[in-house]
């Protein structure tokens, strides 16, 4: 059975950071396009980051480029994403995504159940 696992939310203030984990169960996360989104109550979901299955190409928003970067531990089966400089707009439930195939802001089969992040003003 294919997991995603997401840990590290927190409640931080704003200028802080956190470092969000996304492990995958029943996929080698090596082989994968791996993809952070967030959700707010009441907006859409939205793309955060991605990284592509070989680590040469990462796409980031607009609104966290310079701030939140993400990576991958092949040998821990694990994505990260380093939040830096947090602000109380980046408060939201932050989900991690997979697919087989290319990077990809919108195309991903399987999806993590999310962690809370709260950026305290």
């Amino acid at each position: 059975q294919v997991q995603l696992v997401e840990s590290g939310g927190g409640l931080v203030q704003a200028g802080g950071s956190l470092r969000l984990s996304c492990a995958g169960s029943g996929l080698t996360l090596s082989i994968y396009a791996v993809g952070w989104f967030r959700q707010c109550p009441g907006k859409e979901r939205e793309f955060v980051a991605a990284i592509s299955w070989s680590d040469i190409s990462t796409d980031y928003a607009d609104s966290v480029k310079g701030r939140f970067t993400t990576s991958r531990d092949n040998a821990k089966n694990t994505v990260y994403l380093q939040m830096n400089s947090l602000k109380p707009e980046d408060t939201a439930v932050y989900y991690c995504a997979a697919n087989p195939r290319r990077l990809s802001r919108y195309e991903y089969d399987y999806w993590g159940q999310g962690t809370q992040v709260t950026v305290s003003s």
